[in-house]
């Protein structure tokens, strides 16, 4: 088995200046042995070679002394570590373009991209089609990494100030275009026509054929070499980052982490998910972090998702000026260390599959980011599934479906997603999703498309069964905003939340008059007598809506039509706070592993240390069958109860100047820096067992886990 099978990474990332290629190695290799981390990634070569390439054209920094890339490997697998190396041949020196000239990006108007004397190459380029295997060859004869990265791997138009340069016009990539699409490249600003479209299959298309060549030259080189970077296809680790910007708009997405890692672990077998917390605040801002609260968050998530951790910084540590995070990312690590035969392992305890759009417009992204949300905070258990990759549902253990606003089904999906129906999967869709598609929509949903209301301003929808979102027994109207999508049921389906068209809103004196219409919402279709799957037809953009404004009553109407399509049999109900993620696996022993992340410190823009959450109870299905059952004349200790028993996880640190180990709770309201210190400093770690887990049978035979308290982060082994 490949070493990154058993999904364990603890990386960390130096992403190493010129001028640290004088570094002192074996510093930096105690350094990342504190953290916990068992992976190193450091700089190899392209826009600079940290070893002494003889490559003419593979300029290696002035700042060299001797090999360093060479001592990285060889002090690193002395101490037990994996080393990948990175690479990036998006941009070589400028000295390199004064040689071959062709081998750069152009602009529309021949123009290159010099960035400080670094310029940008092109993916059709002879630099990165051929030169960049002979680096790799070299790379790959010389030293043996346990892995290669390809940073900022594809097209890259953009340079670090964020400036817009438009697709490369060069020679090569006008060749090859004409080649493959028989037309001539469009200009930038064209979108939506033939040839623009034809462009965004050339950019995939390209990509995978290098990746392809990539693939063939680092197996044949070095077999047991993990391939690395931003894409998933021939890649081993499937890596992304966490990171901010200060330009970037609002509002700002807190499930970061999660959003990475989901597709690829619901979507592909076999590959590793990585997700990159990058410590700094901004490229343009690097050496400065990230609040601690928020690193904290986004490892914890990745744990959360079935990954291993990942954390960058610039440079190495001894000059960072910014220390603060270094704390948490070793507690999280140490965590991790200390119980990794549990986390990434088996597979997630789902009740739905939310589909992620392929890509388009950027509303139906929205769409399914607003659906995410949801999910995540009303503790609705789910995997996410690219909707080009749907013949995963065939291993999905979910009851339901969910289409975010999807446009159009490929025959090979539309196949998929009604055999998974037949199968007696439920389908929900939202956001309008297949009006344009009359067959698909007729055969997933029994309905026909009818009008499309774009002027909504005003209306509402009437909530007319309660039981279905109890949440709103004393609000009677819920908005809509954007377009309403109006179909046409069948007989069988049970039509909720009528349509309230526009009136006037203003002057205050005139706003009255809003008629109630035929059309509705929400359409219900129950399950088939021959055992095929119910369906749920929302007819506008529900998910947009709670992804750009976050009103709760979106997110009850659709945990409502969730939990009405699965018979409201889930397989964990909690009483926490939205604030509170949570996820379930199944481990191969056939125990189970909770886990609890508390967002309460994020308040829309800034973390700060989450409130402590008090008296949670989490109720678990599927556990009926352990010795004994679950009643209420069940006795033991605290944590175990009909045989079954609760451990929660805890992190190892030693005692100063003792060879004895002690265990530290999680679930306590403190962040957990004095452990993280103790774990970097060798200091005595006092227990914290006030969180400890009280195991209850539950009603309707559930298990019910009740949790005192819940700082940060809880994790829990439940077992036979």
């Amino acid at each position: 088995m490949t070493w990154w099978k058993d999904n364990n990474l603890r990386l960390i990332q130096n992403n190493l200046r010129e001028i640290d290629a004088a570094m002192d190695v074996d510093r930096l290799i105690a350094q990342v042995k504190a953290f916990g981390a068992n992976t190193l990634m450091v700089n190899a070569g392209g826009i600079f070679a940290f070893y002494p390439s003889k490559l003419r054209y593979h300029h290696v920094t002035p700042y060299l002394k001797g090999d360093l890339l060479g001592e990285m490997i060889e002090k690193a697998r002395a101490a037990g570590l994996r080393l990948i190396a990175r690479f990036d041949f998006s941009k070589a020196h400028e000295s390199i373009y004064r040689q071959r000239p062709e081998w750069f990006y152009r602009s529309e108007e021949g123009k290159i991209v010099n960035y400080g004397g670094i310029v940008h190459t092109c993916l059709n380029g002879g630099y990165q089609q051929q030169y960049a295997m002979e680096i790799l060859d070299e790379a790959l004869t010389l030293y043996e990494p346990d892995g290669v990265f390809f940073n900022m791997f594809g097209y890259q138009n953009w340079d670090y100030s964020g400036n817009y340069y438009g697709l490369c016009h060069c020679a090569s990539c006008r060749r090859r275009f004409m080649e493959l699409h028989g037309m001539e490249l469009p200009p930038s600003a064209e979108r939506g026509t033939e040839r623009q479209l034809a462009y965004l299959a050339f950019q995939r298309e390209t990509a995978v054929d290098m990746l392809d060549r990539i693939h063939a030259h680092i197996k044949r080189l070095r077999p047991e070499a993990a391939i690395s970077t931003y894409h998933t296809h021939k890649v081993d680790i499937v890596r992304h980052e966490s990171n901010t910007s200060l330009r970037a708009p609002h509002p700002r997405w807190q499930y970061t982490a999660a959003v990475n890692i989901m597709p690829v672990a619901g979507g592909y077998e076999g590959k590793l998910s990585s997700n990159c917390s990058i410590n700094a605040i901004d490229l343009t801002y690097r050496f400065t972090g990230v609040s601690r609260y928020e690193t904290e968050q986004r490892l914890y998530e990745s744990l959360l998702s079935g990954s291993g951790l990942d954390f960058c910084i610039i440079g190495v540590f001894e000059d960072y000026p910014d220390r603060e995070n270094y704390t948490a990312v070793s507690s999280v690590f140490a965590l991790h260390q200390a119980n990794e035969q549990l986390y990434g392992k088996g597979r997630p305890v789902v009740d739905v599959v939310l589909v992620k759009p392929a890509p388009g417009p950027l509303a139906r992204h929205r769409e399914y980011l607003g659906l995410f949300k949801m999910l995540k905070e009303s503790h609705l258990l789910f995997e996410v599934i690219d909707q080009s990759r749907l013949e995963r549902l065939e291993e999905s253990g979910a009851g339901l479906v969910l289409l975010p606003g999807i446009a159009a089904l490929t025959n090979t999906e539309l196949a998929q997603l009604t055999a998974a129906q037949r199968r007696g999967m439920q389908l929900l869709a939202t956001g309008g999703a297949l009006f344009g598609q009359a067959e698909a929509l007729q055969q997933l949903f029994g309905a026909t498309p009818d009008a499309v209301l774009e002027d909504t301003l005003a209306s509402y929808v009437r909530v007319d069964d309660k039981e279905l979102a109890p949440e709103l027994t004393e609000r009677d109207w819920v908005i809509v905003d954007g377009p309403f999508t109006a179909v046409t049921f069948g007989t069988e389906t049970e039509r909720k939340l009528p349509y309230i068209a526009p009136s006037s809103f203003g002057p205050p004196e005139r706003a009255y008059g809003h008629v109630e219409s035929e059309r509705c919402g929400l359409g219900l279709t129950p399950p088939s007598a021959e055992g095929a799957g119910g369906s749920g037809y929302i007819g506008w953009n529900v998910g947009e809506l709670y992804y750009a404004q976050g009103f709760a009553d979106h997110r009850h109407l659709v945990a409502g039509a969730i939990r009405k399509l699965l018979g409201n049999q889930l397989s964990l109900r909690t009483n926490a706070h939205p604030s509170v993620q949570m996820s379930l696996y199944q481990l191969p022993d056939g125990s189970q592993l909770l886990q609890l992340l508390n967002g309460s410190g994020f308040n829309g823009t800034t973390y700060e240390e989450p409130l402590e959450q008090r008296n949670l109870t989490v109720d678990l299905l599927g556990w009926t069958g352990a010795s004994g059952g679950l009643t209420t004349a069940s006795t033991g200790s605290a944590g175990e109860v009909g045989g079954i028993r609760v451990r929660q996880l805890q992190r190892e640190a030693k005692q100063a100047g003792a060879g004895t180990e002690r265990e530290v709770s999680l679930g306590v309201q403190s962040s957990g820096l004095e452990t993280a210190k103790a774990a970097l400093h060798g200091e005595g770690v006092p227990v914290e067992d006030d969180s400890a887990p009280v195991l209850q049978p539950g009603a309707d035979g559930l298990l019910t886990l009740e949790i005192p308290s819940l700082g940060v982060y809880a994790a829990y082994h439940l077992t036979t």
